[in-house]
């Protein structure tokens, strides 16, 4: 009889008119989350008034049920008054030491907003009583907060936002401050392992050297308030025109900072609360004395936390810059110990986006310092980095000429780009791409024998992102007369042909056309020949020209029609025509 009243109740629940037990189990699921202890904590009102709420609604629903219509027997009836009676008694109250807890944390957000160092034994006491005892919980809780501030950004009202921002910045904080060793999984990545540590930095893209207003090549880029790079020329034209805030940004962010500044652009625009940024500076001054004066461990801890802070965050960035954090990243980097290498190398990548650090680093002396690692760092995770971090480098026209003259630079990235792993590859190849922003610089990429290491490379490649970067490389040094010949002279035409043939990439097939384009124009009796007897291009180039975009579609125009008057010349008898430099400038 227990089991028929069990199910009868489990019917009568799921019934349409009522269906609350779903949004219970929703409730109980966020209330048993592992990872969101300190959210629930402070919500603990809301989640008490929630289930009051829906029991109030149970009761209303069961009061009203239809049971005499639906047959139900004396004893189901029975069951049902004293179902929506005990829903009418059933009372959600906090209890009282989530309250005293709740208050406590609302106390030390208070001290952080105020620029307050929290005691330690405080934090401890709230970390204990939600039962987080490692690195790894208190990292879990950092990820939900951060997932649960990229919904609510998506609503309108963004009410929690606030909220949600201190507590992150209370868990960050505490997340760096009152854990000495990382556990499990944290182990692997503080030792640059290959789990989450292969996802604190990102391929390096040549779309960074891109002004997100031109979508051209950046020939003087300049960062503004909002952390966005643009061409000066640009970005002034745009300002110029009455616009006062920044043109990527979707809130809008003034040019000139005034007030409480939003500094972290690139997550959530106007979200960050003062605590949160507090806590930041707080944090920030913290390990940059763990850096300073720490044990090895210490250190290695530190810079392990300083490379997840600079991940994403600009205004984290900016606070690390400004409590000192560079001049002793710097010295780690010529650590022994290949985990202390890695993590601060790796995080002075990061801090290479922002102009301001960028001549930090070099004021500094790092330039010397990274190519020492690029050569010979303990580990290739740690050469990549140092790469990548050039590649950041080399938006200052000032540093590419530093790294050209200096007789190491080009073959260390060379040595990387032919013995490296493909993230290494990927990060040499755009770092020379950057460097050949210089014009100076394009003879000595040749001397070095770029060409024809490139031309090899683009035979094996299998990735999209890797072939797109070796042609952009070869486009790039194919706009000047010595490079259109190297290229010619290592046998790239049909390489060349068969990428834009196969490759799936639009941007590999526009790169294609505007590098056959250079070779025509640039070694024409050299080039034009070979690519009219090529049976299998007309019919990529027709393709593009019809999908492509207007500049691809100008220059894939523009090829066909060379091709098409070379041959009609040749059919005729007449001389083979001679293609200057100049002949179809228009198109570039």
């Amino acid at each position: 009889m227990i089991n028929k009243s069990n199910e009868f109740i489990r019917r009568i629940l799921n019934f349409p008119a009522i269906r609350p037990s779903e949004t219970f189990h929703f409730l109980l699921d966020d209330c048993s989350r592992e990872d969101s202890r300190i959210w629930i904590l402070a919500k603990s009102e809301d989640v008490s008034c929630q289930f009051q709420m829906l029991a109030r609604a149970v009761a209303v629903a069961l009061d009203v049920l239809p049971l005499k219509e639906m047959d139900v027997s004396v004893e189901g009836q029975e069951v049902v008054e004293f179902v929506r009676n005990q829903a009418v008694k059933l009372k959600f109250e906090v209890e009282m030491d989530d309250g005293r807890m709740q208050v406590n944390v609302l106390k030390i957000l208070d001290q952080l907003e105020d620029g307050i160092v929290p005691e330690s034994h405080d934090l401890k006491r709230v970390l204990d009583y939600l039962g987080i005892k490692r690195w790894s919980a208190c990292n879990r809780e950092v990820k939900f907060l951060d997932n649960e501030m990229l919904l609510e950004g998506n609503t309108e009202e963004k009410r929690d936002m606030g909220i949600l921002s201190s507590l992150m910045g209370f868990m960050i904080y505490c997340r760096g401050t009152l854990f000495d060793v990382l556990d499990n999984g944290a182990g692997r990545q503080i030792n640059g392992g290959s789990t989450n540590a292969d996802q604190v930095i990102r391929f390096l893209n040549l779309d960074d050297f891109r002004c997100p207003i031109t979508l051209e090549i950046m020939s003087d880029p300049v960062t503004i308030a909002s952390g966005h790079t643009y061409d000066r020329a640009s970005i002034l034209k745009w300002f110029r025109a009455g616009n006062s805030t920044c043109p990527k940004t979707a809130n809008g962010i003034p040019f000139v900072e005034t007030g409480r500044r939003n500094h972290d652009a690139g997550r959530f625009v106007g979200s960050s609360s003062v605590a949160n940024e507090q806590a930041m500076k707080l944090l920030a001054s913290f390990l940059v004395g763990r850096l300073v004066g720490g044990t090895m461990e210490q250190q290695n801890k530190a810079a392990f936390e300083i490379r997840l802070l600079t991940k994403t965050s600009i205004f984290n960035r900016s606070c690390l810059v400004e409590a000192g954090a560079i001049p002793p990243l710097l010295n780690l980097v010529t650590s022994r110990n290949s985990s202390c290498q890695e993590n601060a190398m790796a995080t002075l990548l990061n801090l290479s986006k922002n102009s301001k650090c960028k001549s930090t680093i070099v004021g500094n002396g790092g330039l010397f310092l990274i190519l020492d690692v690029l050569k010979g760092g303990l580990k290739m995770e740690a050469r990549q980095h140092a790469a990548g971090t050039l590649f950041y480098l080399t938006s200052v026209e000032e540093y590419r000429k530093m790294m050209g003259e200096n007789p190491e630079f080009i073959p260390s990235l060379l040595e990387l780009l032919r013995n490296g792993t493909d993230r290494g590859k990927k990060n040499a190849l755009v770092t020379i791409f950057g460097l050949l922003m210089r014009p100076e610089n394009h003879w000595r990429v040749i001397a070095a024998g770029l060409v024809p290491l490139v031309v090899n490379l683009l035979k094996s490649f299998e990735r999209e992102d890797l072939i797109t970067d070796s042609l952009a490389v070869l486009t790039t040094l194919s706009e000047r007369l010595d490079g259109a010949m190297a290229v010619l002279y290592a046998g790239a035409l049909p390489i060349i042909v068969n990428v834009l043939s196969s490759c799936n990439s639009r941007a590999s097939k526009e790169y294609c056309v505007s590098l056959l384009l250079a070779l025509c124009i640039n070694g024409g009796a050299d080039a034009v020949p070979v690519l009219v007897k090529n049976s299998s291009l007309m019919g990529p180039l027709y393709s593009l020209l019809a999908e492509g975009n207007s500049k691809a579609s100008k220059k894939a125009s523009t090829l066909i029609r060379i091709l098409h008057e070379y041959n009609e010349k040749t059919s005729s008898g007449l001389i083979t025509p001679v293609f200057i430099e100049d002949q179809f400038i228009n198109v570039w």
